[in-house]
């Protein structure tokens, strides 16, 4: 099974602390949706006619597309790759963007999970932040989208905002508790160099949280999520008993997945390819049919590192027969001989052959996964 990753790069504004490829030129968005349907017919051979499981409408703001332009997608996916196997295809969205009248229409296209970017309830933040909407636009999106017969809703929520404290970031788990939906995505904020935000944090006009708060948000999540009936099965995501988000699952446990756009990435087991940034050159190189990306040919040593960051992170965890089936002995007595300090302090545990962090281990997932990571002499 495989998956299609779509990555819609329009914004009616840009928030101030993204770093994602996109642009405001919506202006452009018929003709890019023609070469992003041109890309998928001349990367078909991609995914060596694996069957498509998961399709993911990422961006960027997907729901900026018409019905048209959503249509025109759909009728090329199903000719080249067939949608009779699929079965999940998430749309993310804006709370602004979901009026009834949208959702409506989108109910009657093959969607069948909507993942909203709340961020926060704080209206104060969301101001900061230059969010579109409010907690109460939020809000009722989950709920028009619920009452158009969408049964499988996730929304994004980010902490350690600027401001935020222990109280505040309580009220925001518990607003998003209260909603009743499927899946939760949540994201510690990172100031990314080149953004608004991180320019405000340079001229003190905002501060960074410090490490101890950020590890008391991380165990007040856990902590809220789980005793609400969520599953913790990847570092960031939670969701109520086998929702999870099978798309980004795939990401996790090594499935072949095409994306499509520009910036958008590929990986099919043996390379990586992403697409060139910029919406311009994107269009011109697929109009011209010679496609503007970058490839990356995966050595062994890539592989392995991988599968450990990718594997690791998540409750399903690393499997130890697997890794000596890909990557043989030597690889499996590195990584065991490794993890031997986090295994006796309780940091890590082994379980049916699988390798899995431990409630303490979470918090200090980075640290345990780079050291497990082959570094080339």
């Amino acid at each position: 099974m495989a998956g299609i990753y779509l990555h819609i790069p329009f914004c009616k504004t840009r928030c101030i602390y993204c770093d994602f490829y996109s642009t405001t030129r919506s202006e452009m968005a018929d003709r890019y949706v023609s070469a992003l349907c041109r890309e998928l017919e001349l990367r078909k051979s991609y995914l060596d006619n694996e069957p498509v499981e998961t399709i993911y409408f990422g961006g960027g703001t997907p729901s900026q597309l018409s019905k048209e332009n959503f249509e025109k997608i759909f009728e090329t996916i199903e000719r080249e790759y067939n949608l009779g196997n699929c079965e999940e295809i998430t749309l993310e969205a804006n709370p602004d963007d979901l009026t009834p009248e949208y959702i409506k229409m989108l109910s009657s296209l093959p969607f069948n999970r909507i993942s909203i970017g709340i961020q926060t309830f704080n209206e104060q933040t969301l101001r900061l932040l230059k969010r579109r909407h409010t907690a109460e636009q939020a809000i009722s999106a989950v709920k028009e989208c619920r009452m158009a017969g969408f049964q499988n809703i996730s929304i994004d929520l980010m902490y350690g905002l600027p401001g935020e404290t222990p109280e505040s970031w309580e009220a925001d788990l518990e607003q998003a508790v209260n909603l009743n939906v499927e899946h939760i995505s949540a994201y510690h904020l990172i100031y990314e160099e080149g953004t608004p935000l991180y320019e405000m944090l340079q001229k003190h006009k905002v501060e960074e949280v410090d490490e101890e708060s950020s590890v008391d948000f991380f165990a007040l999540m856990i902590d809220r999520l789980t005793k609400a009936g969520f599953q913790h099965y990847e570092i960031s995501n939670f969701c109520k008993p086998d929702m999870y988000s099978q798309h980004n699952s795939s990401y996790w446990t090594g499935k072949k997945y095409l994306g499509c756009g520009p910036s958008a990435h590929s990986f099919n087991g043996s390379t990586r390819q992403w697409n060139v940034s910029s919406l311009d050159k994107y269009i011109a190189g697929i109009e011209k049919g010679i496609p503007d990306f970058e490839i990356e040919e995966l050595n062994v040593t890539t592989r392995y590192n991988d599968f450990v960051i990718t594997s690791l992170r998540t409750m399903w965890g690393l499997s130890l027969n697997r890794l000596e089936e890909e990557f043989g002995t030597e690889f499996k007595q590195y990584c065991l001989e490794n993890a031997q300090t986090y295994l006796d302090s309780g940091k890590l545990e082994i379980r049916d052959n699988t390798l899995f962090l431990s409630k303490e281990g979470i918090f200090i997932s980075d640290g345990i996964m780079s050291d497990l990571l082959w570094v080339e002499d």
